[in-house]
């Protein structure tokens, strides 16, 4: 587990490394808070602008597959997913605050099984920054991650697996941040609380998220509503943001984030690596690739193929997905 944590985490640096060109040494303000791609891109364009400024986007994406005596086989399908992000930029002299928002929401209907959610993902920042020279700025950061609806289990829809607050991931930064240019930031937090909330009382119970499970009793049985619904952590925490165009039209966008607890096993970096690699097809139309990879060594997640019902483990979790779709801005 350790080897293939390590060997992402050089592919990230690697890619990092590779992309970045020379720059120049220019006053620039403070970086924003982690925002939504769309956002980021879009407010990048008003940095250097005074007061106030406002904007964001949404896309709908739609797919699918109709199969009707199809001799090679294969299931009917819908797809629908919804992305959606806006911010808010105000900058004064030296000082700027920045304000984002982000939410991803799709569906999936395969052939004739009920309708179910494929994606479900709601993410807010904020961020003070103070410019001290002309790369380097204060800032103070708190970023919100969480979901809307609840998740059942496919082969067990009476089982939840998560919900809204439940879980929810707040980490409270304070740092120094790093901005040569407008393609590239690197911010680090010496001092960066990290809160686990588990809202439902029934995952709390089972240490769901890693958050301490329910007590047993004198019987080995869990005593339900003794699962604590709070993990604090305090440690160091990383970001690192590359937006590099590669061609016309196309632009590669990565966001990492590591975070060391300082007390439990700090060895055991938490990492959140996101990739987009965004395809501007014209003014309305627009096809995207993005990909996730995230490790945390509290999180157990479930193992199928094996000969022990509902086993759990460690395991570094990979998403991806390719849009197609229809993008308004404002």
């Amino acid at each position: 587990m350790k080897q293939l944590l390590l060997s992402a985490l050089t592919s990230c640096a690697l890619v990092l490394l590779l992309m970045l060109r020379p720059v120049t040494t220019l006053a620039q303000v403070p970086n924003r808070a982690p925002v939504p791609a769309e956002a980021y891109k879009v407010s990048a364009e008003v940095d250097t602008m005074q007061g106030w400024h406002r904007g964001g986007a949404g896309t709908l994406n739609f797919s699918q597959v109709s199969l009707s005596n199809w001799a090679a086989g294969g299931q009917s399908s819908l797809s629908l997913l919804a992305i959606g992000n806006a911010y808010t930029h105000y900058k004064e002299g030296v000082h700027s605050f920045d304000a984002a928002a982000d939410l991803v929401y799709g569906l999936l209907k395969p052939g004739k099984s009920r309708l179910r959610k494929n994606d479900d993902r709601l993410e807010l920042n904020s961020r003070y920054g103070r410019q001290f020279t002309n790369v380097l700025s204060y800032a103070a950061q708190l970023n919100l991650k969480t979901q809307l609806t609840p998740t059942t289990d496919i082969e067990k829809p009476d089982s939840l697996l998560s919900r809204f607050f439940a879980p929810a991931f707040i980490l409270a930064s304070v740092g120094i941040e790093y901005k040569p240019t407008e393609r590239f930031s690197l911010f680090l937090s010496p001092a960066t609380g990290k809160f686990t909330i588990v809202g439902d009382q029934t995952l709390a119970d089972a240490g769901a998220f890693g958050v301490r499970a329910a007590r047993r009793g004198p019987d080995g049985l869990p005593i339900a509503g003794t699962g604590e619904r709070l993990r604090e952590e305090m440690g160091a925490y990383l970001n690192a943001r590359l937006r590099q165009p590669i061609m016309e039209n196309v632009t590669y966008q990565s966001r990492l984030e590591l975070f060391s607890n300082y007390f439990h096993n700090p060895q055991n970096v938490d990492v959140n690596w996101e990739n987009l690699l965004d395809f501007k097809i014209n003014k309305f139309f627009s096809a995207n690739v993005a990909a996730t990879l995230v490790y945390d060594d509290d999180i157990l997640v479930p193992i199928r193929h094996t000969d022990q019902p509902d086993t759990r483990g460690k395991r570094i979790q990979f998403k991806e997905t390719l849009g197609l779709g229809l993008t308004y801005k404002f």
